[in-house]
């Protein structure tokens, strides 16, 4: 692996104000993500795991700048997200991109698949058009569609077909990191899988890394390299996944693991 992590988050805090009465007066603040520092390796993938309301996605919005945090740094190959220039952070926003939970709510309605696909490729290259419907049949192709189907709207897609397009889409800048935000949970269990399984096929194809946050441990331990575990806005243990699966130190990793089904078969 490189020296320098392509993802360096150090003492990364988003707090959310409180305001009460008719003025609206900040009398206090939520602490969604209260000090939370990891990195990510080039070609890594590591699971964030945590219950509801935990911080995991407001930590994945302030890494994609989606969000500002209220302190804490930010490094992206290099450049120190807070502190870069407009230029600087258009340059950098193709590299990094976002796979949502709702496949249905991230696509446009209104817009035929291949449509959300090519908008990336209309925002940030100059491409031609010939170039650009190559492109869309080149994705479609990677994540198992015909392309044929780019004219489609996205209500004539199962859930399982929308997030493929939603990957497609993810992966048309040709990114170095994309952030899966709980990417699986609204599928099918043998969707879930296949999802997973492509995820996998692609970074092993383009040597992309993944932030991959879910609640489903399962697919986490079969996906993940590491595993960092939060609570309350806070990381509170990182590990190689099979040791954290194996001998788990915290508490409440401890706590977590213990509600997973186990598998016939297999110790936990």
């Amino acid at each position: 692996m490189s020296a320098e992590p392509l993802l360096e988050v150090t003492d990364l805090k988003k707090h959310f104000p409180v305001r009460r009465g008719a003025m609206q007066r900040q009398t206090g603040s939520v602490r969604a993500v209260d000090g939370v520092s990891f990195g990510l390796e080039r070609g890594e993938t590591l699971g964030l795991v945590g219950e509801s309301g935990c911080g995991k996605t407001t930590t994945a919005r302030a890494v994609l700048c989606l969000t500002r945090p209220s302190s804490g740094r930010i490094v992206f190959d290099g450049v120190d997200v807070g502190q870069a220039t407009a230029r600087e952070l258009r340059a950098l926003r193709p590299r990094m991109q976002m796979v949502f939970q709702d496949s249905y709510s991230s696509l446009n309605p209104r817009r035929s698949v291949g449509r959300s696909i090519v908008e990336p490729l209309l925002q940030h290259t100059k491409l031609t058009r010939l170039e650009r419907d190559e492109r869309v049949a080149e994705l479609l192709n990677l994540v198992g569609l015909d392309p044929a189907l780019a004219t489609r709207m996205p209500h004539e897609f199962s859930g399982g077909q929308r997030q493929r397009v939603g990957i497609a889409r993810a992966l048309a800048l040709r990114p170095d990191l994309i952030v899966c935000d709980e990417p699986i949970s609204s599928l099918d269990i043998s969707i879930q899988a296949q999802i997973v399984t492509l995820l996998a096929d692609i970074q092993d194809r383009f040597g992309l890394a993944y932030l991959f946050i879910s609640h489903d441990l399962r697919m986490v331990r079969h996906l993940c390299d590491r595993v960092a575990v939060m609570h309350q806005g806070r990381i509170v243990e990182t590990q190689p996944t099979e040791r954290l699966f194996g001998k788990p130190e915290h508490p409440y990793t401890r706590a977590l693991l213990s509600a997973v089904p186990r598998r016939p078969g297999r110790a936990s």
